[in-house]
């Protein structure tokens, strides 16, 4: 008997040059769709991938998955925004992302699936355990506690990795694609019925992570720019704080001079006072610049990601 189209779950799987692991990851979902009561739909997401991962996921056949879909975007627009192209073309309405690296519980699917038929409409994914560098987990920590306290306050401390979420939410996201920003932030700003559950994550199967420095500081950046007025705000202090600052100052030279007429001005003082501010003020503007730039991209209008093509994969005939 077929299952109903509107209880299944399309899971959306970005990956930029994963030939390495992309065959072990579609038997590994294919064989744990088939121990699922309900269909699951994959969007495989090419993010700019220059290897044979195409070519691999082309060839596949998968048994257990009612669809499977490879979305190809014209270039590498990032994950979150290869996410958002991914969820334009998710004909269910519960929805979720997990990594082609098998690092995400493959059980959050059904888990996230029976918080959501309970009435939430979206269920957060929380990092129990996974074996990470010393770097990356310091890292994590930081922005965790960063976002909580400046951006959006009921992020998890110990980290969001993916987000199953329903109808509601999925609509609100195709409608509002944001340039420049965190998709999971965006999900937690808006402020729907949620749950939060905690699971073991696992080490990357195979290949290496493309999450490198510098995406990880335009994260960052994106996160409290996009969310937060906090670094504006930042401005404003350093600038009080730095104006009350040299008034003290001016007040000591004056009346140490009063007090010491024979003493010399300090030269090496004022360098330092002047260098202080200048690099304060610098900082400031660029503060000011990122909200400015983030302004201007969202009035162009520019597209977050460009489809190139967007083909059907092999699946086997259902009864």
């Amino acid at each position: 008997m077929a299952r109903k189209e509107q209880e299944g779950v399309s899971v959306i799987v970005p990956f930029l040059n994963e030939e390495d692991g992309i065959q072990l990851f579609c038997e590994t979902v294919d064989q744990y769709a088939g121990t699922l009561e309900f269909p699951i739909e994959l969007v495989f997401v090419n993010d700019g991938s220059t290897d044979r991962t195409e070519e691999i996921l082309g060839e596949y056949t998968f048994e257990h998955i009612e669809k499977a879909r490879l979305v190809s975007l014209s270039k590498n627009y990032g994950s979150h925004a290869a996410i958002r192209a991914g969820l334009t073309q998710a004909s269910h309405g519960i929805c979720t992302w997990i990594g082609s690296d098998l690092q995400e519980p493959l059980e959050l699917i059904p888990e996230g699936y029976k918080k959501i038929r309970e009435g939430y409409d979206v269920v957060y994914i929380e990092k129990e355990t996974i074996q990470v560098s010393k770097a990356n987990r310091a890292f994590s920590k930081i922005y965790s506690k960063l976002v909580q306290k400046f951006a959006v306050s009921n992020y998890s401390s110990g980290g969001i990795s993916t987000i199953v979420f329903n109808g509601k939410i999925k609509d609100m996201l195709n409608a509002n694609i944001e340039n420049n920003s965190s998709i999971m932030l965006q999900i937690m700003d808006a402020g729907f019925k949620s749950i939060t559950i905690p699971m073991d994550f696992h080490e990357r199967s195979a290949g290496h992570s493309k999450w490198t420095i510098k995406k990880k500081i335009k994260l960052f950046i994106d996160s409290f720019v996009a969310f937060s007025f906090a670094p504006i705000r930042l401005v404003t202090i350093i600038g009080a704080g730095l104006f009350a600052l040299g008034i003290l100052i001016g007040l000591i030279a004056i009346i140490n001079k009063l007090v010491n007429p024979a003493v010399p001005m300090g030269y090496s003082t004022l360098v330092c006072i002047l260098a202080l501010g200048f690099g304060i003020t610098n900082i400031s503007l660029g503060i000011v610049a990122e909200y400015l730039w983030r302004a201007y991209d969202a009035a162009r209008g520019r597209p977050c990601f460009i489809i190139s093509n967007n083909t059907e994969l092999k699946t086997a005939e259902k009864e």
